[in-house]
């Protein structure tokens, strides 16, 4: 999977932040348990890391000097949020239909 710089600057901030990780974590899982359907666990999460991202443009750098480099305009965050789905939402495990015993 490959990230934009905007995703991969969340996620290396991330991973550099421990409460941070934690507060997304929570995040994350939260979402997908309140949406069953991955995609739109992923839509809402992707909203949120863009809303994150703008708030830690105005206050913390990295974050303040890409805003200055390369400005504010809406980059996706689709991938960084597949991505945390992925390594922290246990899958959900598929049911297993028994074989029709007619022959």
């Amino acid at each position: 999977m490959s990230l934009n710089r905007s995703e991969m600057l969340i996620y290396d901030y991330l991973q550099a932040q421990p409460d941070e990780l934690r507060h997304w974590q929570g995040v994350v899982t939260r979402a997908a348990r309140l949406n069953q359907n991955p995609h739109l666990a992923a839509n809402s999460i992707e909203q949120d890391l863009w809303s994150y991202y703008l708030e830690r443009a105005s206050v913390v750098e990295p974050f303040r000097g890409a805003a200055r480099q390369h400005g504010l305009a809406r980059t996706s965050m689709k991938n960084l949020a597949e991505l945390l789905l992925r390594l922290w939402v246990p899958p959900t495990p598929k049911t297993i239909k028994p074989a029709d015993p007619s022959p």
